[in-house]
Formats: structure tokens, C-alpha cells, sequence
């Protein structure tokens, strides 16, 4: 867990207001679900390897001591949030008298899971999930896939590219390459490597996991082109016009992928790009039919996931609702906007007013109002005896100008350059430099 300091969250501020104005702007609202769910709850939620990772709460009062005495054999009752989709099914199960129908949600906030403390992995971090309740047709997956690249898009982060799959494809292909049911688990974590490891590598861990020289044989032949030089599109495009040909019981999820890759593929023009991939798994063991994920040029991780997981709110409500969501990966998105140069947090000019000690408090908030009349961010600051070391300063704290409050006469707002900006632009020239030499 960290401390995020000022400017970090101003950024955060603006990508969550950028993504709400998308989100809303297609029907979404926002809702808000506690930290804590019921331990129960959270273990039986199918969240793959995350229920390993759930900080559980201990019982309190008199609930404890009977605990610890042995007389109640569950220590805890509840449980932090390891994500955002087990609390909406709960959210939803309990309060659907009073939502609309189908129900269209926005969640953006803190999850926990107990991590090992490593280089880009947090154990509290936010999501940003949208979720669509009560439809069960393609409808959901396209609009959570417009939604979410046009979100990202408006990050800035352009041309992102969606991964589409779906489990009861994933499923007919372990059943056809003799996978017995109890091993699907398994064998799917093995293909999820594929980027990792590559194709000899799943091969070679199939044998090692037991598995027959006949399931990689098939495999083989029902993913994998003769020619490995074949393009990625084409590949994709192949893949799934072979497992039609080979498999007839996966042919309606493959006809509801295309009309998905279709529909999406019309609206998004030349923003980003959609492709079938028969490869994806994603962990979570909630996913009942389409998954996708989106992946961003340069960025080793996926920048989105989600799917549908339509059996699990049925578990609470005693009847099916079909369900959909996507996640934004915030802190993923986060640090690929920390690390794009000349990403500016809105367009509003932030501006210092140095008065001094002997000025008239009344007269210098005047002025600071007038300020912010004109359209300024105005912080009142008292002037420092060093004014040239305050300003370089001010300009690295992202101050945009400065105006010296003089006995009630009208401060002029002057620019203020970044320090950090110039010693930037100087490494940039060394290294272009030495990439020269």
C-alpha cells in the first residue's frame, strides 16, 4: 500500500472524471459497495487464485472470544473486497426490487488482496468496472467494448486493441483434445502462458503435467497454423473459421463472436481494432461465456479485461440474471500516463498570489477572487524572502504563473517555467547525443 502525493492524484482525479463522462454519456451510473463483503461470500465466488489472497477480518466481541475458545471454529465472518464484481452480484441481489431493468452500473474504487510486496503489484489499488445486468445478447459485450476503448481513448492512450474469446469455445476445445472435465482448470492455465512461454513451452508443460501426446497433437492442429509466419489478423480469422469447421457445438458462440467483431469493428472506425483470439482464458472461474481483454501498444500487460458471468448472481437470487462487465486496469493506466511525456491534468492555469505578511488579509483575498473571476486556480501564498528559488519552486509543484500582490493594484498573472521541464529537455539532448555517437 502507498501514499499517492498531489500531483499523482490530480492525474487520478482527471482519468476518473475523463472515464465517468464516457461511462454516463452511454447509460452507465455510478453505485457504491462497502469494503467489507461476508467472508462466505468471497470464498464462494469462483475468483480463482484472488480467494487465496483475501484479507480476512477477524470476529469481534463476544463473536471472538467464542471463536477462540474453540466452541466456533471460523475466526473471521468477513472479508476485504478482492474485486468489484462479487460485491455488485451481492449489491444487486439485495436491492434489484429497486433497480431498473436491465441495470447498467458504474464502480470505481479501492480493492485489497494480500500480495507479495513487489515492483508493480499493490495490495490496496482501484478498479474501474462497468457492468450490465439483464441482457443477454451480444448487446452487453458491444456496448461494454465501445465504452471501454472510447474511455481509454479519451486518456489518450490511442489505438487500443480488444481480445475476444469465449469459455464455451475454450471448453469444446479441451473436450476435443480429450481433456477430461475435472482437468479443463489445468489445462486452460497452461494455454493462458502461451505469451510467456510460447508454443513449445505449453507443449513441453502439458507433457510435464501429465497430459497425452494426443491432447497436444490436436491442440496443435486446431489452433496453430502450418505457416507460423502467417499475420496475427489472418491467424485470428483462421482460427475461428477452423474450430467452426472442426468443433459444431462451439458454432453459435463463434457466430455471436463474429456479430460482436462485426458490430464493433463498424463503430470504431479506425480508433482500435478487435480480433478473435483462441488462446485467452483470464482467471477468473465466474466467466460462463465471451471474455475479452484489451491490450495497448508497447504495455507487456492487458490495460482492460472482462466477460460474462452469468450464473453468478443466480447463486444468491435463486434465479439466473444474465450479467456482463469490463474493467479498466486503473493503476495499469495510471502508469503509462505517468510515463507519457507532456500529459497535462486539464486546461485551467494554475496561478500563485504572493502577498506579504504586512499586506491586508481582506485586500489579497479580493484580489485572489477577482483571480478566479477570470478562470485561474488561485493559491494564496506568502511571499519568501528568496523569491527566484519559491518560483522555480512553484513551478515544479505545476504552477502554470505567479502574481505579486502590490497594495491593491491589479497583479498581472506571469508564466511560470518548470525547472523539472528544462533539466528534462537537457537529458533528452544528452541522450540523443550519446545514441548518436
Amino acid at each position: 500500500m502507498r501514499d499517492l502525493l498531489p500531483r499523482e492524484v490530480e492525474l487520478r482525479d482527471h482519468a476518473t472524471a475523463e472515464i465517468l463522462d464516457v461511462y454516463r454519456r452511454y447509460g452507465f451510473r455510478r453505485i457504491e459497495t462497502p469494503a467489507l463483503e461476508n467472508i462466505r461470500l468471497l470464498l464462494a465466488s469462483d475468483g480463482g487464485e484472488n480467494e487465496k489472497l483475501i484479507f480476512k477480518v477477524l470476529k469481534r466481541g463476544a463473536k471472538l472470544e467464542s471463536a477462540s475458545s474453540g466452541r466456533d471454529p471460523e475466526l473471521a465472518d468477513l472479508g476485504l473486497r478482492f474485486d468489484l464484481t462479487v460485491p455488485l452480484a451481492r449489491y444487486y441481489a439485495d436491492n434489484h426490487a429497486q433497480l431498473p431493468d436491465p441495470f447498467k452500473a458504474i464502480q470505481i474504487g479501492p480493492v485489497w488482496r494480500a500480495e507479495r510486496p513487489q515492483k508493480g503489484r499493490f495490495r490496496q489499488f482501484t478498479q474501474c468496472d462497468i457492468d450490465i445486468l439483464g441482457v443477454g445478447s451480444e448487446v452487453a459485450e458491444i456496448e461494454l467494448i465501445l465504452a471501454t476503448c472510447e474511455a481509454i481513448s479519451a486518456l489518450g492512450l490511442e489505438h487500443p486493441r480488444v481480445r475476444l474469446n469465449d469459455r464455451r469455445i475454450l471448453a469444446g476445445i479441451a473436450k476435443s483434445c480429450g481433456v477430461e472435465t475435472d482437468r479443463h482448470g489445468a489445462f486452460l492455465v497452461t494455454l493462458d502462458k502461451l505469451d510467456k512461454i510460447g508454443r513449445d513451452g505449453v507443449e513441453r508443460e502439458l507433457r510435464a503435467g501429465g497430459f497425452a501426446e494426443g491432447t497436444v497433437v490436436r491442440l496443435r492442429a486446431l489452433l496453430w497454423p502450418a505457416d507460423p509466419s502467417t499475420p496475427h489478423a489472418s491467424q485470428a480469422t483462421d482460427s475461428l473459421e477452423r474450430l467452426r469447421r472442426e468443433l459444431p457445438s462451439v458454432e453459435p458462440f463463434a457466430e455471436s463472436l463474429r456479430t460482436i467483431m462485426r458490430t464493433v469493428a463498424d463503430e470504431a472506425g479506425q480508433r482500435f481494432d478487435i480480433a478473435f483470439d483462441p488462446t485467452l482464458v483470464r482467471g477468473m472461474g465466474y466467466y460462463t461465456g465471451a471474455i475479452f481483454e484489451v491490450a495497448y501498444a508497447g504495455y507487456p500487460s492487458a490495460i482492460a479485461g472482462g466477460g460474462r458471468y452469468d450464473r453468478m448472481i443466480g447463486k444468491l437470487l435463486d434465479r439466473d440474471v444474465p450479467a456482463c462487465g469490463f474493467s479498466i486496469g486503473f493503476e495499469r493506466v495510471i502508469s503509462i500516463l505517468q510515463e507519457k511525456n507532456g500529459v497535462r491534468v486539464g486546461d485551467r492555469h494554475h496561478v500563485a498570489l504572493l502577498f506579504e505578511a504586512k499586506d491586508s488579509p481582506a485586500d489579497v483575498f479580493a484580489m485572489a477572487r477577482r483571480l478566479r473571476n477570470e478562470g485561474q486556480v488561485v493559491s494564496v501564498t506568502l511571499k519568501k524572502k528568496n523569491v527566484a528559488k519559491q518560483l522555480d519552486d512553484l513551478a515544479a509543484e505545476g504552477f502554470d504563473g505567479y502574481a505579486i500582490y502590490q497594495g491593491g493594484a491589479s497583479a498581472g498573472v506571469k508564466p511560470l517555467v518548470r525547472r523539472a521541464t528544462r533539466l528534462d529537455e537537457k537529458r533528452h539532448t544528452e541522450e540523443r547525443q550519446e545514441d548518436q555517437s
